[in-house]
């Protein structure tokens, strides 16, 4: 009896192997919601490209914004060089005008040295008559080389002044006047300039100092910051001298106060 129980006991654990590997292995259902932690690495990666496309468009803004800041500064610089060009156009173009008048007036006193005593006809380059009376000329070349040779600008002033109550109808009357009114402006007093300008302006209408006298008076009324008699005075000069020098900065200036 012993014997047929120990066969039996071996006979079922021989069996238990079998039974084990016949099992069948376990089946996933599709439809069962998905774990939890799926679902959070799910929404991690979605964020992750959310945050990465927010790092790019910022990027790209900060880029623009940097470029329009750029273009910006170009364009200050720009508007600086292009008045800074103006400007220096203006200041040769005033020097070129005083070295004409300057080489003109020495012209004019060599012409005299060398020449004749009897009245000499109108220059063609400083349109001026030259006087008979030798104390006439010899005084108005006095006053003009305190200015050109010796720089002695306040004796200068005196001696023209002098020279325009001596010889009222000069014919040298025109240039004195401008000579004095241009000495007078470069001291800061304008009230008297103007009032030598507006000689040559109404008392001179022949002479060719004329509209150098209206440009210097639209400069006077601009230093004063009368700037609608500056505008009226400039347009009258082109208006009235238009293919001249002085009509050039004049509209050089008009443009300077007309933006």
């Amino acid at each position: 009896m012993k014997s047929y129980k120990l066969l039996l006991g071996l006979a079922v654990t021989a069996s238990a192997p079998s039974a084990l590997a016949a099992q069948p292995a376990p089946v996933l259902d599709i439809n069962q919601p998905v774990a939890a932690s799926q679902s959070v690495a799910t929404n991690n990666v979605a964020n992750d490209d959310v945050e990465a496309l927010k790092r790019a468009i910022q990027t790209r803004n900060r880029a623009l914004n940097d470029m329009q800041l750029q273009i910006d500064d170009l364009q200050n610089e720009v508007s600086q060089l292009r008045g800074l060009t103006e400007e220096q156009a203006y200041t040769i173009n005033q020097i070129l005008q005083r070295q004409r008048e300057l080489y003109q007036e020495l012209d004019r006193v060599a012409s005299m040295k060398s020449g004749p005593s009897q009245p000499v006809a109108s220059n063609t380059n400083t349109g001026v008559n030259y006087s008979a009376n030798l104390s006439e000329n010899e005084s108005y070349d006095r006053a003009v080389n305190l200015v050109l040779k010796e720089k002695k600008y306040d004796q200068a002033i005196e001696e023209f002044k002098a020279f325009t109550r001596k010889y009222p109808n000069s014919s040298y009357a025109a240039n004195a006047h401008y000579w004095l009114g241009q000495l007078l402006f470069n001291k800061g007093q304008l009230k008297e300039a103007e009032a030598e300008f507006t000689i040559v302006i109404d008392n001179h209408q022949d002479s060719n100092k004329r509209s150098d006298a209206m440009l210097k008076q639209g400069m006077v009324a601009q230093k004063q910051n009368n700037l609608d008699k500056a505008r009226q005075m400039y347009r009258r000069v082109i208006s009235e001298y238009a293919n001249s020098s002085a009509a050039q900065l004049a509209q050089t200036r008009l443009n300077s106060i007309s933006n």
